[in-house]
């Protein structure tokens, strides 16, 4: 069987190999088999759907609609919402199933169709592998007054921003931020979000056109937000991405905050008030060994998977911890939200800076980011990266030499032809000497 789904859904050129059809097809697949996994106290199935600004996703909203009402599916339309605000309504209004359009941090060009389970979490993969093979397949379809029905959110944007706000201890301190929206899904609920925690925002990346999306701003172009908060002395910058589910900051000097130096803030922050389950961050394997060392002293443990958010995600349902996420500033807490929420990411912070008095500058400095260098060797046998000795022994020798000041990670990529080549130590030149002296045993053990 052909498969359909990538590691975040479906995803890929819109009005290409992502066509109106096939929209049409996935919302019957997932009436039929996400609907079929459980029982429902109401006349029909529901769905929620929900969308970021692209262009497309208009024609493919239709699509995704039309198969879902089409199969015996009353739909919610959501229309311009981040992906955690889907995820948000789909557990809210007890949807039984939830769709997501959206290519993210993709260009314009793409776009994606995400299917959520009930209480808004991403599906695992056997749902998706159903979902493949009922595709094109025939079916009793429902006639008469068992068609679904389709009516719009009367108030998505309002009840979003008021959930968000609502995950607050307390009304935040005076701040004054820029909030950079990337001409995507958080471009009129971001800034109403804030706005009604209580900070001082000025407004960036929020005139979208269908076409803008992601182009130059966003977490993925972060020179125009430090630009703004440099213009407007503002305490803070955030940054979100198209579908607003990752969030980068910027302190008030202009300086980048990541990632990890974001969940080691919101780390410390549940750790000193008794709401970090099991003292547990999650994170990936891609984290800077700077957040591991800083936590460790703070009696923070770092449990690490591989990269993708569903890996956190997997982990933190496993372990029922409640905060987790990526260097890409992909953050879940799992108090408030089942997915990252860059919104909900950016609130947490400007509290924690509300309650302590600090900059984020000063809570930033937890960690000291060790350099990192990345190289991805392309053009080899990628398959035989966990199995070569001669490369085994290559790694082997590269940790002996870092010790516990640094280390090694040797990772094949999910989607082309090349193995990642991630080396972190003391020094920049030190780190990028050892990551290419093990770049070159990879392309000469694995040549193709």
């Amino acid at each position: 069987m052909t498969r359909i789904f990538g590691t975040d859904g479906v995803r890929g050129l819109a009005n290409g190999p992502l066509t109106a059809e096939l929209a049409l097809d996935l919302g019957v697949a997932a009436a039929r088999v996400l609907v079929d996994h459980g029982e429902y106290d109401r006349p029909r199935p529901l769905a929620v759907v929900g969308r970021d600004t692209r262009i497309s996703g208009q024609f493919l909203e239709h699509a995704v609609v039309a198969g879902l009402a089409a199969a015996g599916v009353d739909v919610v339309r959501l229309r311009v919402l981040p992906t955690p605000g889907v995820a948000h309504f789909t557990d809210a209004l007890g949807a039984d199933v939830g769709v997501v359009i959206s290519a993210s941090h993709n260009p314009m060009p793409d776009n994606g169709i995400k299917f959520l389970a009930r209480g808004g979490v991403k599906l695992d993969d056997a749902l998706e592998r159903e979902m493949e093979a009922v595709l094109d397949t025939d079916f009793a379809r429902p006639t008469g007054a068992d068609v679904g029905r389709v009516t719009p959110h009367q108030d998505t944007v309002a009840a979003y921003a008021a959930h968000l706000v609502g995950t607050l201890d307390a009304p935040l301190a005076p701040l004054k931020v820029v909030l950079d929206c990337a001409h995507g899904a958080a471009w009129e609920v971001g800034p109403l979000a804030l706005r009604q925690a209580g900070v001082e925002v000025v407004v960036i990346g929020a005139e979208p056109t269908g076409l803008n999306i992601n182009d130059g701003v966003g977490s993925t172009h972060l020179d125009p937000l430090r630009a703004a908060v440099l213009e407007h002395g503002a305490d803070a910058g955030f940054a979100v991405d198209g579908d607003a589910d990752r969030c980068l900051a910027v302190d008030h000097t202009g300086e980048v905050v990541d990632g990890d130096q974001i969940m080691g803030v919101l780390a410390l922050a549940l750790h000193e008030s008794g709401r970090l389950h099991d003292d547990t961050l999650v994170a990936t394997v891609m984290s800077n060994l700077g957040l591991l060392i800083a936590l460790r002293e703070a009696g923070v443990t770092v449990q690490q998977t591989a990269v993708g958010d569903r890996y956190v995600l997997e982990e933190m349902r496993r372990g029922g911890y409640s905060l987790g996420g990526e260097q890409s500033g992909h953050v879940i807490l799992r108090e408030h939200a089942t997915t990252g929420d860059g919104l909900l990411t950016a609130l947490h912070l400007l509290q924690r800076m509300s309650q302590t008095g600090r900059t984020l500058r000063d809570l930033a400095s937890l960690m000291t980011r060790l350099p990192q260098v990345l190289v991805n060797v392309a053009g080899v046998d990628k398959a035989r990266a966990s199995s070569d000795e001669g490369l085994a022994a290559a790694v082997a020798e590269a940790e002996a030499e870092l010790g516990d000041t640094g280390r090694v990670l040797l990772r094949p990529s999910g989607t082309e032809s090349l193995v990642r080549v991630m080396v972190e130590a003391p020094t920049q030149e030190q780190a990028q000497g050892v990551a290419e002296r093990l770049a070159d045993v990879v392309r000469h053990r694995l040549s193709l």
